[in-house]
C-alpha cells in the first residue's frame, strides 16, 4: 500500500466511526425527547427483561423502559385489538410467533438494526422487519439414573427402539412441542421420506403433556419418563447443574426456533424503539442475554455455557424464521393432531 495513501485511509475510517456514532446520538437524542419507550416482550421477567432493563436505562439515561410480558400470541393479539381500537400501545415487541399476526395486520415496521451485519442472513430479515435476539434449541432430554449417558439414544432411528415404547413425552405447545419436531423432519428428510419416518414414530405411542416443554423436563427429571422430546437445551444443562440426573442429546436435526424483535408501526415512540432494539441486538445487549442464561442469537457472543450453540457445541439447527412457521405451522400442527393425538 502506498504509505501516503494511508493517513487517507485513516481519516475515512475515522471519519465513517464518527458517522456511526452520530447516528447512535442523533437516534438517542430524539428517543430522550420521547421520553420513553413501552416494549411487550416473551422474555421472562426476572431472569430477562430487568436486567436488559437497567443496562439500557443506564447506558441511555433520560429513556424510560415500561413493559409488558405475555407469550407470543396473546402479545399479537393485544397489538392488535390496541390498532384496532385507536393506536398501538407498544414500541418494540418480540416472540417466536408474534411477528406473523402483526406483519399481516400491518403493525411491524421496516428497521434494520445498525447490528444486522454482525448476523448471518437466516437469523435476519433482509427488509428489516425483524431481527433475531435469542435462540431455541429444542432437543430431547433423559433422565441420566434411568439411561446410561452411553446408551443415550444418538438418531433418529435410536429414538425407535421398542424399549422406549410409551416412556418417551412431548409438549403438546405448537412452539416447542410435537408439531415443531415433525415440522424439522419434514424439512430435512423431505416429504416422502418424513412422512414414513413419522409413521414408524407413531408407533411409539409418545405420550402428550399439555403442559410447557420445561414441565415435560421435570417429569423426566422426576422418573415418570424416559425421554422427554423437543426440550430445550439450555433447560436441561441448569438442571443439571443444580445436580438433577438430566442431559441433552446433540441428535440431527436440532429445530431451533428464532425469538425475534421488531419495532411496531405506528409506534408513539419510534425513536426510542429503534434505540432498544439496537441495544438488545448489539454486542452489550447479546451479552446481558448470555449473562441470563439465554442464547445470544448474534454468532460471535457465546452462550454462558458455550457448548449450548453450533458454533461451540458441534451440532447441526434447523432455524425456524417467522414465515416459516407461519407458512407452515397449521399444516405441521394438523399432521401432529391427525398422527399423535
Amino acid at each position: 500500500m502506498n504509505v501516503k495513501l494511508i493517513p487517507l485511509a485513516l481519516a475515512a475510517i475515522v471519519a465513517a466511526g464518527g458517522a456511526a456514532r452520530a447516528d447512535e446520538a442523533s437516534l438517542y437524542a430524539e428517543a430522550k425527547k420521547e421520553g420513553q419507550v413501552v416494549w411487550y416482550t416473551t422474555l421472562i421477567v426476572n431472569q430477562a427483561v430487568r436486567p436488559l432493563v437497567d443496562a439500557f436505562q443506564k447506558k441511555y439515561p433520560g429513556v424510560e423502559v415500561k413493559y409488558n410480558r405475555a407469550d407470543s400470541m396473546p402479545t399479537a393479539l393485544k397489538l392488535i385489538q390496541e390498532a384496532r381500537a385507536g393506536g398501538p400501545q407498544a414500541d418494540v415487541v418480540d416472540g417466536i410467533e408474534t411477528q406473523p399476526p402483526l406483519a399481516r395486520a400491518g403493525l411491524i415496521d421496516k428497521y434494520v438494526s445498525a447490528h444486522a451485519s454482525k448476523y448471518p442472513a437466516e437469523l435476519r430479515d433482509p427488509d428489516g422487519l425483524w431481527i433475531a435476539t435469542n435462540l431455541y434449541f429444542l432437543t430431547p432430554g433423559y433422565n441420566t439414573n434411568l439411561i446410561k449417558p452411553a446408551e443415550a439414544p444418538k438418531t433418529l432411528d435410536d429414538l425407535l427402539d421398542p424399549k422406549l415404547k410409551g416412556r418417551m413425552a412431548w409438549s403438546t405447545s405448537r412452539g416447542a412441542g410435537g408439531s415443531t419436531l415433525i415440522g424439522v423432519i419434514l424439512r430435512t428428510m423431505g416429504e416422502d421420506k418424513g412422512m414414513a419416518w413419522l409413521k414408524r414414530f407413531q408407533g411409539q405411542q409418545i405420550v402428550n403433556g399439555d403442559i410447557t416443554a420445561r414441565a415435560i423436563l421435570d417429569q423426566v427429571i422426576q422418573g415418570e419418563y424416559l425421554i422427554g422430546l423437543e426440550i430445550f437445551n439450555h433447560h436441561a444443562v441448569l438442571s443439571k447443574q443444580k445436580g438433577a440426573p438430566v442431559d441433552w442429546i446433540r441428535m440431527d436435526p436440532i429445530a431451533a426456533p428464532l425469538q425475534v424483535t421488531s419495532v411496531v408501526k405506528g409506534a408513539k415512540h419510534p425513536n426510542a424503539g429503534r434505540l432498544l432494539l439496537d441495544f438488545i441486538a448489539s454486542e452489550e445487549g447479546q451479552k446481558v442475554l448470555s449473562d441470563s442464561d439465554y442464547l445470544p442469537a448474534m454468532p460471535s457472543v457465546q452462550a454462558k455455557t458455550p457448548s449450548l450453540k453450533p458454533e461451540a457445541g458441534g451440532f447441526k439447527a434447523i432455524y425456524l424464521p417467522p414465515p416459516v412457521i407461519s407458512a407452515e405451522g397449521d399444516r405441521w400442527e394438523q399432521i401432529y393432531k391427525d398422527m399423535f393425538r
